[in-house]
């Protein structure tokens, strides 16, 4: 019975950890090969400055608080994968469970966020 308990209790602690892995969202290059390969529409979640600050190029801009609102009328199709982007990671987290709840279950949050791709060395586009 102490052996069940104990290895209840190793499954309880690590289960936040592997959650956290899977939800991880993808590196810059999974989101390139993504939007060449499987034609991913990019949606920047940031405001209107940061957007005009710099984005991925041919990223559509819906901010985080109009997103439930406006993503049906930006995105091209439920069944293709979008990659959302804010500015470190965070909001985008957030923008992919809004678009999951709407039905759009390809929908991606890209790691680390424009931070992570201009460390990458990719290309941006200024509004």
């Amino acid at each position: 019975m102490l052996i069940s308990v104990a290895l209840a209790s190793g499954i309880m602690l690590m289960l936040p950890t592997l959650q956290g892995a899977a939800s991880a969202g993808l590196s810059p290059n999974q989101a390139v090969q993504m939007i060449n390969r499987e034609k991913a529409q990019v949606i920047d979640v940031c405001s209107a400055e940061e957007y005009a600050a710099g984005h991925l190029v041919g990223a559509r801009h819906v901010p985080l608080d109009q997103l439930e609102k406006q993503l049906d009328g930006v995105a091209r199709s439920k069944t293709q994968p979008l990659i959302l982007v804010c500015a470190s990671g965070i909001r985008s987290k957030r923008a992919v469970a809004v678009a999951k709840k709407l039905g759009y279950e390809q929908a991606h949050s890209l790691s680390g966020g424009l931070k992570a791709w201009k460390e990458a060395n990719l290309p941006l586009e200024k509004a």
